[in-house]
């Protein structure tokens, strides 16, 4: 067996895109396709009328690598596999499973290509370890490129990798997020997916334009200090005939058995993580990610679905692991060995879990036997969040405990608290029609949201759209209501977005132990009665200390006491009924003097006015 697919087979090799899929030169292309169970393979595309002729690969593995040199097959050149199965002499075309590009759905052939691409980001790699760690603020704006803005002049198409740059860099920037997420950009043949059904995943939607200028959109968010997180996807595939699907005519990335290798709840095939190939395929798209695009992390989606045999499954619908549990091993094994080669390689990324269970350990070390993400949604927050904050003011001093019950395990992971597209799609509403009340009191319930989330431990993200307080649900046929900031009391929202970017950035005590218990601190969180919260955030120096007061009714309250460490001046650094905001502009007029009088267990006091459904940060001055 040739050395170079020594590592492939054993399911080790990180980047299988330098041998395998379709590489050019100056006379033509060299292919290489595993497909162990096929009789021939050829290369049919535009080199040769489609026909296969001139192009057949030959195997050189033992192991099912088929591989071979095409001239005249150049840049820009469509091109399929033509395999013929060994069983039921099958003939298949197949688009390349490492192809660096594809056609614009939904025509399926894959285009050779080449990824080189001149970029200037090298000061923002070599800095970012300081912008993305644990110790970093990380707030996450969310966005489908498909339907964030699209040009009204041209039928209403969504704009291109290109257009997108500078209008996607000065918005992101104004709002003062350090992150966007962009949800898959990888090629995907139903774009009513989202993006979550890849086909291509070496392959970036030629929806929006080519390789390389996906690979300027995101040169451009560096140079203007954006980092980048991709939403990835190795939990599934769909069936299209052209994809992995029975590539050659075996269930060769996805088990056979359909109580193992297809998911009920998507119809779409799981891959077969016991398989070395696939391991060191998943990796390698991975890794392909990071290093020919500049992620600067991946959020690998859909993880509780890998991590349990029976999800989504009734029982006789899955079959037991060994043990007869229901846990994983295989699928268990690549994610801690996916996670060791991305951190190994590019130690200052995020790999970042979307894991909807209380499975331990998500986010902690592969030695102290965690899966070793850097980090993990923490979905109970969002969940109980949003309930919380659906209910009539009246009655929420009778959920009191979804707010407070994070406190219980908020230091167990390193988390982000997502308000993600999932929770404003399929009939839920947006974000602002969830809240209850009149118009007023659905954007003040809006803002307290809002500041509820960027002061409590944990890295930000907000989904596209919660910056205007959109009325309706994401449409990814449509675009934001961007009308809706030429209305004063939306574009209040937008400001009070930025502003609490802006003060979670520049206060160490807001972001610096968003994952260490010594971050947080709880004045008074057992007053259901009267709706409020207050807790202290602690930065690494005994005064960077910020007082976070929370009313959750629309009854104004007039000099409550608030226990507080230390004496003197305590300045008011964001208010959320802020006039600028659209609210009512009730406060503490900057600042409050301490009185040492005692409160809360502490040796001084302030005597605060809390704003209706409103929320006040301090700190001492």
């Amino acid at each position: 067996m040739p050395s170079e697919f020594e590592s492939f087979h054993a399911g080790t090799d990180p980047r299988i895109y330098e041998r395998f899929g379709a590489h050019p030169d100056d006379r033509g292309t060299r292919f290489a396709v595993w497909a162990p169970d096929a009789s021939e393979v050829s290369v049919i595309g535009d080199f040769n009328g489609w026909t296969g002729q001139g192009a057949s690969l030959y195997q050189v593995s033992g192991l099912g690598v088929w591989t071979g040199y095409v001239a005249g097959a150049h840049i820009g050149h469509r091109y399929k596999y033509r395999i013929r199965s060994r069983h039921g002499d099958r003939v298949l075309e197949k688009t390349d499973p490492v192809g660096f590009f594809s056609e614009i759905p939904p025509d399926t052939a894959s285009i050779i290509w080449d990824l080189r691409n001149d970029w200037s980001d090298a000061r923002w790699l070599t800095e970012r370890a300081h912008s993305q760690g644990l110790a970093a603020p990380m707030s996450i704006y969310e966005v489908h490129l498909g339907s964030w803005r699209r040009d009204a002049s041209d039928n209403h198409r969504s704009l291109s990798y290109l257009e997108l740059a500078p209008l996607l860099v000065e918005y992101v920037r104004t709002l003062g997020f350090t992150h966007v997420e962009l949800l898959p950009v990888m090629e995907h043949p139903f774009f009513g997916s989202w993006g979550y059904q890849v086909t291509g995943f070496f392959a970036p939607s030629h929806r929006q334009g080519a390789p390389q200028e996906l690979m300027q959109l995101i040169d451009a968010l560096h140079e203007a200090g954006i980092g980048v997180l991709l939403d990835w996807v190795p939990a599934h595939f769909p069936t299209d005939a052209h994809g992995l699907g029975e590539l050659d005519g075996s269930h060769l990335y996805e088990h056979a058995d359909p109580r193992e290798g297809f998911h009920p709840d998507w119809s779409s095939l799981v891959f077969n993580y016991g398989r070395n190939e696939v391991r060191s395929f998943l990796t390698s798209s991975a890794l392909f990610w990071l290093e020919r695009y500049h992620g600067d992390g991946l959020r690998v989606d859909g993880v509780a679905s890998m991590l349990y045999r029976d999800y989504s499954r009734k029982a006789g619908e899955w079959i037991p692991n060994a043990f007869g549990g229901r846990e994983n091993f295989e699928a268990i094994n690549f994610l801690r060995n996916l996670n060791r080669e991305l951190y190994l390689s590019h130690p200052d990324i995020q790999s970042i879990a979307e894991e909807s269970t209380d499975w331990p350990n998500v986010s902690r070390p592969l030695e102290m036997g965690g899966l070793g993400f850097g980090l993990k949604w923490d979905l109970g927050w969002m969940h109980d969040t949003l309930s919380y904050f659906a209910n009539d003011p009246v009655h929420r001093r009778f959920h009191h405990d979804q707010l407070t019950f994070r406190s219980l395990y908020a230091f167990t992971e390193n988390f982000v608290l997502p308000l993600s597209h999932d929770e404003v799609v399929h009939g839920k509403g947006s974000l602002y029609a969830k809240m209850p009340g009149d118009d007023w009191q659905k954007r003040a319930n809006l803002r307290l949201l809002y500041a509820y989330q960027w002061s409590l431990p944990g890295k930000k993200l907000l989904f596209m759209g919660g910056e205007l307080g959109q009325r309706w649900e994401w449409n990814h046929d449509g675009e934001l209501d961007w009308g809706l900031l030429a209305d004063e009391r939306h574009a209040g929202i937008f400001r009070c977005v930025a502003e609490l970017n802006r003060v979670y950035r520049a206060e160490p005590a807001l972001h610096a132990r968003d994952c260490t218990a010594d971050g947080f601190e709880w004045v008074d969180g057992s007053n259901a009665t009267d709706s409020v919260l207050f807790y202290l955030r602690r930065g690494p120096e005994p005064r960077d200390v910020v007082l976070v007061a929370l009313n959750f009714t629309p009854v104004p309250r007039s000099a409550y006491r608030v226990g507080v460490p230390l004496g003197g001046v305590w300045r008011e650094i964001f208010n959320s009924d802020a006039g600028d905001y659209g609210g009512g502009g009730l406060g503490n007029h900057g600042s409050v003097q301490s009185e040492q009088v005692a409160a809360h267990g502490r040796p001084f006091s302030l005597s605060l006015t809390l704003p209706p459904l409103g929320a006040v940060f301090l700190k001492p001055g």
